[in-house]
């Protein structure tokens, strides 16, 4: 069973259509990114899967259960970009009040905040914390319960480098446990290596589901090759391959997916006058950036 199925969702508000026949699924252990710019539907997506607003017409499924049913959401949890707590508790208080409400042993609040960085702060006042540790607060409140299916909303917004790295090693762990997860993101860059699926929305409709490197074929985009020429030898290499300068010893070309072996060939040809080569494929924002300017993206459903 996957944990979350939407099949030809539409959502209109007025004469406004937020989502438009938007499907797909996301499975135990897998980790989707949700990306689009703003207004491309991707909140109205997700206060649908948390069944905080209805939807016009399709289909949507939560771990077999209605969206916002009691079965499912005693199985989903949900991180806002902003965490809002009382600063006046600690974060030990914070966590047995929730743990009180969704019906679960208090005593459960430290070791949560353990798995999540902020053992030894637990006592600390939450108004003290900074944002990064707020967050982490938000995300410990989010594992009560251990849900199957957690959706989060630029949950990384406002962290430093290394909170960001643990952050995504924390939901790497919670993949590899079997948990689902869904993730918006404005950080290209850092969902790139860190989710098995990318799925954007653009306008709402759905224009790219896939893995990057699916999408990067899909998309043929050409590939950069920098090759790094022995000291003295950038003229030659350049006009060997055709190719422009970018400084003293690199020399830049691009080609098309399938000229890179070829292209490759002819670099690897100059033998003792290469340094290094390097491949740059499109980027994620690269994919991004080509698939938002897709016309219509219902044939990816």
């Amino acid at each position: 069973m996957t944990a979350l199925t939407l099949l030809q969702l539409t959502k209109t508000f007025g004469t406004n259509r937020a989502l438009d026949g938007v499907g797909f699924s996301v499975a135990p252990g897998e980790r989707v990114a949700l990306l689009g710019h703003n207004g491309a539907g991707k909140s109205t997506l997700m206060k649908i899967i948390l069944g905080l607003i209805p939807f016009d017409s399709g289909t949507a499924s939560v771990l077999g259960a209605t969206p916002g049913s009691h079965a499912a959401r005693r199985q989903v949890a949900y991180l806002p970009e902003n965490v809002a707590f009382h600063p006046a508790l600690t974060g030990q208080e914070q966590l047995r009040y929730y743990l009180r409400l969704r019906g679960e042993n208090p005593a459960a609040a430290l070791p949560l905040l353990k798995r999540v960085g902020l053992g030894d702060a637990a006592t600390r006042r939450i108004g003290t914390y900074s944002k990064g540790m707020r967050q982490r607060v938000g995300l410990a409140q989010a594992l009560i319960g251990n849900p199957r299916l957690l959706v989060l909303d630029e949950p990384t917004s406002g962290l430093d480098p290394v909170s960001r790295r643990e952050f995504y090693s924390m939901l790497d762990e919670l993949a590899a446990e079997g948990a689902a997860i869904l993730l918006s993101s404005h950080a290209l860059t850092e969902v790139e290596a860190r989710t098995d699926r990318i799925v954007i929305l653009s306008r709402g409709r759905m224009v790219a589901n896939d893995t990057l490197a699916a999408l990067r074929r899909l998309a043929a985009l050409p590939v950069q090759l920098h090759v790094m020429a022995r000291p003295g030898q950038a003229d030659t290499v350049a006009r060997h391959l055709n190719a422009a300068r970018l400084n003293g010893t690199m020399v830049a070309l691009s080609c098309t997916p399938e000229d890179k072996l070829a292209r490759l060939g002819e670099i690897t040809a100059l033998g003792p006058m290469i340094e290094d080569i390097e491949v740059i494929p499109p980027s994620l924002e690269d994919l991004y950036s080509h698939f938002s300017r897709q016309p219509d993206g219902r044939n990816l459903q």
